[in-house]
């Protein structure tokens, strides 16, 4: 699936920025940055309206694409798999309801839930240029930290970049409740950092314990063969508009964004068997493409597939890093 925002949502965030200062817009999107990187929560680098606006220009391309990577890759290992239903739990400006559209076409309900005013009111503004479920979504006010009894069951639940906002000692609680709110498959997404990581560990443990089913991107069950300092990672690469650019204070006209995720399963979902997935950029050389790879067994190792062997090195050159083997 593209990295690119829809034509729609492109629309309604081009909309956003008609008669606003590009200049105070850069500058609230880099407070906004240094604020995440800070380990500051939405709560207090969003703040306002013109906050929100910020974080879209800023931000939203990049979660969109990461969810769109992640959700696609749901697609592929789960083909059989058609929710109805979806939460997006702590959905900011609802940019993975977007990527879920896009990859679920057949969604009919569509619930987000934030704890913030201005990312839910902007969530609303933006769905309201979207088609089918999402422009008649709902729109709920609740707290990821305190999971309450009433919210919705979906068949697909996803919760991105928001584990984050969550202190360490509440987060398994958290996880517990999405994945009791998740009738099919629950998605993780969470920024490609070693404190990311961390997080979707700790989420996969409390998964595993529950039953669920790994659909990616961990191949098998056993405990994760990576130390310190390797972590696990991916990367989407997207476009920058001009405003964008601007946005980030950057010059190349693309951005590289890390992440790292976990989707899960209910035992009830029809999945391809597992396979060993690439976790870093394949090492080309004269003689072999070189992968690092998350094995079923749970090792990681190097494999190389020789230039001699024609037909293995044919489809070898057509992956990339984060992609399964065939």
């Amino acid at each position: 699936m593209s990295p690119d925002l829809p034509a729609a949502l492109r629309l309604a965030a081009d909309r956003l920025l008609e008669g606003v200062s590009r200049k105070g817009l850069a500058e609230r999107s880099a407070r906004i940055s240094s604020g995440y990187r800070g380990g500051e929560t939405s709560k207090v680098v969003v703040t306002d309206e013109a906050d929100a606006i910020a974080y879209v220009l800023s931000r939203l391309p990049a979660t969109y694409a990461a969810g769109a990577y992640v959700l696609a890759e749901a697609r592929r290992m789960a083909p059989d798999f058609a929710p109805a239903r979806l939460l997006d739990a702590g959905a900011g400006p609802g940019g993975a309801s977007w990527a879920a559209l896009e990859t679920w076409p057949g969604l009919a309900a569509v619930t987000l839930l934030d704890s913030s005013r201005p990312f839910l009111d902007m969530a609303a503004r933006l769905a309201a240029e979207a088609h089918g479920a999402l422009r008649d979504a709902k729109f709920l006010r609740g707290d990821l930290t305190a999971p309450a009894v009433d919210w919705p069951q979906a068949d697909l639940v996803i919760a991105s970049y928001a584990l984050a906002e969550i202190p360490a000692a509440r987060q398994a609680d958290t996880v517990s409740a999405l994945w009791s709110a998740a009738d099919g498959m629950l998605a993780l997404i969470e920024p490609g950092t070693p404190d990311g990581y961390r997080r979707i560990l700790a989420a996969r443990q409390t998964l595993i314990t529950a039953g669920a089913t790994l659909l990616a991107p961990c191949p098998h069950t056993q405990a994760c063969p990576l130390t310190p300092p390797d972590w696990c990672h991916f990367v989407q690469r997207l476009p920058r508009s001009r405003d964008h650019r601007l946005a980030k204070g950057a010059d190349l006209p693309f951005e590289d964004e890390k992440f790292i995720y976990l989707v899960a399963a209910r035992p009830s979902v029809t999945t391809r068997p597992p396979t060993p997935r690439i976790l870093a950029p394949p090492r080309t050389a004269k003689p072999a493409i070189t992968f690092k790879l998350c094995t079923t067994s749970g090792t990681a190792e190097l494999t190389d597939i020789p230039r001699r062997d024609k037909a293995a090195y044919a489809w070898a050159r057509r992956l990339d890093w984060g992609d399964a083997l065939p």
